[in-house]
């Protein structure tokens, strides 16, 4: 894509959390992105599962929010996967200015390995938490996820090896 094309994109944004420690490790900014068709039953955002919601915002304007704050970025909702074009350019931008990025899907990670426009939007994510908040898993002395049927994912190493590998939290 080419700045043209990239330039028209947007977003809903239902909010921008600076500072936060709760969506990944460190400091982060986390991004919350609006619409998610998976709808959990036991979602503890049901108010991100509407696309309408939020703040329609560019990739410009969330980068400089991130610019402000100088911290690794997180990527939650809603589901982003569902606005991937916008993702995938996002990422790449983000990863430009040397920062990480945390993605939360409720897509599995067979789901997104198997539908190459998913697999191409996670070319600069370093880790996902996949897969559906699950009521009946649910586990609160988990770090940075709800259910433990969730993973949380090194992207990088699982693309490379071909198969599906843990993130090492220590």
């Amino acid at each position: 894509m080419n700045n043209d094309s990239t330039a028209n994109l947007k977003a809903n944004i239902l909010k921008i959390v600076r500072g936060t420690t709760v969506d990944g490790p460190g400091f982060r900014t986390s991004i919350y992105f609006a619409g998610c068709r998976h709808k959990c039953p036991g979602c503890h955002n049901p108010h991100s599962w509407s696309f309408s919601q939020g703040v329609e915002m560019t990739i410009d304007e969330v980068l400089n929010i991130i610019k402000q704050e100088d911290y690794d970025v997180t990527l939650s909702g809603g589901d982003p996967l569902y606005q991937p074009e916008f993702v995938k350019v996002l990422c790449k931008k983000i990863k430009e200015l040397s920062y990480s990025v945390w993605l939360y899907t409720g897509f599995t990670w067979d789901e997104i390995v198997n539908s190459p426009r998913l697999l191409d939007t996670i070319n600069d994510i370093q880790v996902i938490v996949d897969g559906p908040f699950i009521l009946s898993r649910r586990n609160l002395n988990l770090r940075f996820r709800g259910s433990e049927n969730q993973k949380i994912i090194d992207v990088v190493a699982s693309v490379s090896t071909g198969t599906c590998v843990d993130y090492d939290l220590l």
